[in-house]
Formats: C-alpha cells, sequence, structure tokens
C-alpha cells in the first residue's frame, strides 16, 4: 500500500503496541521502545515476543534513531532528548492515529475538545447503531484506532475520540466530519497557553476539504472565533443560547436541527427525553445530532438513539439513594469546567468531594456556583490547601486528607434528605489512585457497602436536574 519503510514505536501501552501489530502484520519492519522497565511491563513484553517484534525496555537508545519514522504514542512528552535527536535528524515523527488512518476505508467522525469527548463519541455511535450503520468507535475512548481501522469498509463509519496530544502529530489525517466540543484550560503542563492548547485541537480539520463538515460549539468562549475564520469544509454550529443559521439549537424546549439535504430546520426531541441530563449534555447531544445528520441519518433515528443513550461510568452516574441522598460519582471531572458543568446539573444543595492533584486550575468562573449550590465541600488531596482558599467565605470547607473513605464518612454526615453528594474533583487522580476509574471505583464501592449496610437497595441511573 506504501513505499516499506522502518518505523520505531515509542511506549509500549495499548495503543503503541496495537500500531506495532498493525505495521507487521503489514510487512513493515518495527522496533517498539519503551523508558518504563521490562519486569513493570509484563503483558506488553509477552505481546511483542508472540509478535517477533524486537523491543527494549528501560530507556530508549541510539537504535531508536535507526528508523525512518517514529511513531510517538499519546503518553510520550514530545521533547524527551531522544525526540529531539531525530528533529535534528530530519527523522519524521508520527502518531498511531496517522497511521492508522492510511488503512482505514470507513468515513470518519473525529471528536475534540476538552470536556464532554467521550460521552459525546460514545452517543455519536449509539445514534449510527440505532441507525443499522456498521459502526467502529475508537481512539482515545480506550480502544487504539490501529485495532479496527482494517476493519471499516467503504460503508462503515468510524467515530474517533481525539486527544490534542492524538492531533499534535497528523500530517494527512482526514476526517469527513470534525466535531469541536470546547476549548478551556487543560494540560497547561504540556502547552504554554491555551492559544497553543487550542491550536493543536484545531489541527482535527486541517485536512478536510470543501465535501466535509466542521462542526463546532459557538456558545463556548474560544471556539466563537471559528465563525470568522476561513475553513474549507461546511460549517455547522450548535448553542444553547440562540438561534443559529446552519447547525443545531433549543427552541422551546426541543433540540432543533437543520438537516443536511434539505437545510430545513426540524425538531428533533423534547430535551427532558435525552437520555443523558445536565445543559453540558444537551451541548454534547446537538453536536452529536448534527454528525448524525452529517453522515446521512435521518431523524427520526437520531431521535430513537438520543432517547435511549446511557450515560457513562464515572460521568454524573448516580450511585445509589440513602435515607433521601442522592450520593453523585463524576470522577471524570478532572478540571474546574467539568465541575461547573457537574454544579450546574442539581439544583439540591450540593455536599462537594473535590481535590486530587492540581492542574494549573483557574477557579474564577466557578466561585459563583460553589457560593449558589454547595452547601459544604470536603477537599482532598494535594491541591486541597488551595481549593480551601479559594472557596473560604463561599461555603464551609472540610479537610479530609488522602482517603476517600473520610472524605464520604464527613460527606454523608453533613448530607440531609433532599441533598446530592457530588465526586467531582476538578482535578487529575495521580496523587491518590492510579486513574479517575479507580478513583471512581473506590467512590462507588464506598457508597454501595454504606447503601448495603443500610439494608437498602442501590439504583444506578443518570443523575440530573
Amino acid at each position: 500500500m506504501f513505499n516499506r519503510q522502518i518505523y520505531t514505536v515509542l511506549g509500549a501501552a495499548r495503543s503503541g503496541l496495537a500500531v506495532a501489530r498493525l505495521l507487521i502484520e503489514e510487512g513493515e519492519s518495527v522496533f517498539v521502545s519503551d523508558a518504563k522497565r521490562g519486569d513493570e511491563s509484563l503483558q506488553s513484553v509477552e505481546v511483542l515476543e508472540a509478535l517477533d517484534i524486537p523491543y527494549e525496555f528501560g530507556g530508549h537508545s541510539e537504535r531508536v534513531l535507526e528508523a525512518d519514522v517514529i511513531i510517538l504514542s499519546p503518553g510520550v512528552p514530545p521533547n524527551i532528548p531522544i525526540l529531539l535527536e531525530a528533529e535534528k535528524r530530519g527523522i519524521r515523527v508520527t502518531n498511531e492515529i496517522e497511521i492508522a488512518s492510511r488503512y482505514c476505508r470507513g468515513r470518519i467522525i473525529g471528536i475534540t475538545g476538552t470536556n464532554g469527548k467521550t460521552t459525546t463519541t460514545e452517543l455519536i455511535g449509539h445514534i449510527c447503531r440505532t441507525a443499522g450503520r456498521k459502526t467502529l468507535v475508537a481512539g482515545n475512548v480506550g480502544i487504539p484506532f490501529s485495532e479496527v481501522a482494517r476493519e471499516a469498509t467503504a460503508d462503515s463509519l468510524v467515530v474517533l475520540e481525539l486527544s490534542s496530544f492524538q492531533l499534535e502529530k497528523i500530517d494527512l489525517f482526514h476526517p469527513d466530519v470534525a466535531l469541536l466540543l470546547n476549548v478551556t484550560p487543560d494540560h497547561l503542563d504540556r502547552y504554554e497557553s491555551i492559544e497553543e492548547y487550542g491550536a493543536a485541537k484545531l489541527r482535527i480539520t486541517m485536512n478536510q476539504t470543501e465535501g466535509d463538515r466542521l462542526i463546532y460549539n459557538g456558545d463556548d468562549q474560544w471556539l466563537r472565533r471559528i465563525g470568522q475564520m476561513d475553513f474549507r469544509p461546511k460549517m455547522l454550529s450548535y448553542s444553547l443560547l440562540h438561534d443559529v443559521e446552519a447547525g443545531a439549537f433549543v427552541r422551546d424546549g426541543n433540540l432543533m436541527v437543520q438537516t443536511d439535504e434539505s437545510e430545513e430546520t426540524v425538531g428533533v426531541i423534547p430535551a427532558q427525553e435525552i437520555g443523558i441530563r445536565g445543559p453540558h449534555n444537551l451541548a454534547n447531544s446537538m453536536g452529536a445530532a448534527l454528525a448524525a445528520v452529517s453522515v446521512g441519518i435521518s431523524v427520526e433515528k437520531i431521535r430513537e438513539g438520543l432517547a435511549s443513550f446511557r450515560p457513562l461510568p464515572h460521568r454524573l452516574e448516580e450511585v445509589a439513594q440513602i435515607n433521601g441522598v442522592r450520593y453523585i460519582n463524576d470522577s471524570k471531572g478532572t478540571n474546574t469546567d467539568a465541575l461547573r458543568y457537574a454544579l450546574e446539573s442539581f439544583d439540591s444543595p450540593i455536599i462537594l468531594i473535590a481535590g486530587g492533584r492540581a492542574k494549573k486550575n483557574r477557579y474564577d468562573a466557578l466561585l459563583p456556583l460553589v457560593e449558589e449550590r454547595v452547601k459544604a465541600a470536603i477537599l482532598i488531596g494535594e491541591a486541597a490547601e488551595e481549593m480551601e482558599r479559594e472557596f473560604t467565605g463561599l461555603t464551609t470547607t472540610v479537610m479530609a486528607g488522602k482517603s476517600m473513605e473520610n472524605a464520604l464518612q464527613k460527606a454523608s454526615e453533613l448530607a440531609e434528605s433532599g441533598d446530592v453528594v457530588l465526586l467531582s474533583p476538578a482535578c487529575a487522580s495521580f496523587d491518590m489512585f492510579r486513574n479517575f476509574e479507580e478513583r471512581g471505583e473506590v467512590f462507588r464501592e464506598l457508597v454501595e457497602s454504606r447503601a448495603e449496610s443500610q439494608e437498602l437497595g442501590v439504583e444506578s441511573r443518570e443523575a440530573g436536574v
């Protein structure tokens, strides 16, 4: 399919192994290098040996530089010494998304943004499957693109969640539909400014042409500028605040969308019938509806998909009700904007559990909501003192150290019937847990144990207004 080249894959986690497998099965020469020790990556070693792929662990040797192309895994920083040396030598550096796209024959819907990517990606996949279309969902959502790329036929839809890291090194990657959800400060340990971070997100549209679609959130402060910029694809926007000429909006409580065929705006579904709750998820649903329309899915099937979709774990997931108190797991909320969306989703008084490893958070836009809706804030992890300084005078603050059990105990003591206990940390998890999933699972297990001890049933369902 392409001229034979020698590839080095940096990083032997799931996406690195997937692209290495793809290339070796396509007859390419591949070498894998990972900075972790081999005894920390035994599963990866087993996979590489089974595929007869040469590898090294414990650091990056000069052999990395014997390649024509270096493939960078998302977790590998782009400024490590071996990559700086590769740049000096003129060795091309790309990533797994770029390579996998070369072997994909399906139409690609790419989704990026700071918050809501996974939910929206899964929602679009659900709508497409509801419509009976052959659909593959992959990318940052957890399944590497390389694992599914060759399964896609010309009539397939490939729905990809794309992080800024994955978009940094693309060259020819070309989504038929690009969806930009929002751009708010995040990963500022990697990017010098929100402008640099946003520019990485905008790379999703760099190879689109006139026959493609670029969909964006017209309410997002950073993305609004797109409307005044010159892009090749047809542009569609969506808004919770006002009608739009080409795209989606809310009128009289109904989600309205412009159909691609007739350019007529029609009602899709009453907002209250959508399977996920909260204003942010209504916005995500509008973006998903426009993406589905853009690949020819009928309004009827979009309505059916929006109504039947259910929330993902760790995203405003209601774990239990105990003595009239709802316990909500929003562990995926790793920045202040995600916390803002969570607070906006409830009318009831909130006992907030927040904190963890700070991500250079700015709290300005959050503070009025904290004062208005948070009855008490139980603060955990490394960011607890910083958050206490920000929240003092706005709500009651309680320090809970590095113990989720202690935090939940304190929250339960303060909560009264009708309240919501909300885990929405606004921080990364790595000071206390392996990842946000483990943090959410620990919270869920503690809540379920508490519910069982009260001899109450545990009913999982979507949280919301």
